[in-house]
């Protein structure tokens, strides 16, 4: 294991409440990875490697990687991975991996981001990649938490990702973000199954309704809602990737998947 993982420091840290946290660290020179990948990150314990998975954050040209994470009191690694602070010195897998990639999605008209809570993290890979939109006319992150707290990055994604020195034209005509609440009053509440059911996600979006001939999904959060949505989609007639490397009109982090 340890050939395959390095150590990087860290350069940055954000708390966004009492349960979420991002940082980022220094990239070797060397690192490549797809937007949507992941990699094992953690810390030495006892002097052995303490490791879980992450999905990258940043976008695949980065000078930095940054990943967004749970606080977990009791949590092995969270509980103490929420305490470095700038300049210590984190471990890193070597090899990034990961089934939620764009190449494994089939052309399409509009490209639906579904994320609950840090399942946030690897869209904010992928919406910062070209690619997405030159493979589709509409970028759509659909972000659903608890709390209205919870919605870490909400500022980036509405103030500073459209005012983009490379990307901002594109993410002005083409990319549309959805933040929904389930516990507090929100401008947009409720799950996002519920939202797709009723219609009115796609009609507070301006959109059609989801189309497994035109539409193409990508989906990220807990486990329980990527059994929900990919039964959602199934009924729909949506196919998913069936493998790593073929395409389908849908895929979640299989990873990630019990």
């Amino acid at each position: 294991m340890a050939a395959a993982v390095t150590t990087a420091k860290v350069t940055g840290i954000h708390h966004w409440n009492d349960k979420l946290f991002s940082f980022t660290t220094e990239r070797e020179p060397g690192f490549r990875f797809e937007s949507g990948h992941f990699v094992m990150v953690g810390l030495k314990v006892n002097g052995k490697p303490l490791l879980r998975a992450y999905s990258i954050a940043s976008p695949n040209y980065a000078e930095e990687l940054e990943f967004f994470s749970i606080k977990v009191e009791n949590g092995p690694l969270t509980s103490r991975l929420q305490h470095i602070e700038e300049g210590d010195e984190v471990l890193i897998s070597m090899k990034p991996v990961g089934t939620l990639v764009l190449c494994d999605v089939r052309p399409g008209r509009n490209l639906y981001l579904f994320a609950t809570g840090t399942g946030l993290a690897p869209f904010l890979s992928i919406i910062r990649d070209p690619f997405a939109y030159e493979q589709f006319e509409k970028v759509v992150l659909v972000h659903c938490v608890r709390r209205v707290c919870d919605l870490a990055y909400h500022d980036f994604l509405t103030k500073e990702l459209p005012d983009d020195e490379y990307l901002g034209e594109l993410i002005r005509e083409q990319f549309l973000y959805y933040p929904t609440v389930t516990r507090e009053p929100y401008e947009h509440s409720g799950r996002i199954t519920t939202l797709i059911e009723s219609g009115k996600l796609e009609s507070d979006l301006g959109l059609p309704q989801l189309d497994p001939a035109k539409d193409r999904a990508m989906i990220c959060g807990s486990i329980p809602f990527l059994k929900d949505m990919t039964a959602l989609l199934d009924a729909r007639g949506f196919e998913a990737s069936p493998n790593q490397g073929e395409a389908g009109d849908y895929v979640i982090e299989r990873a990630f998947v019990g």
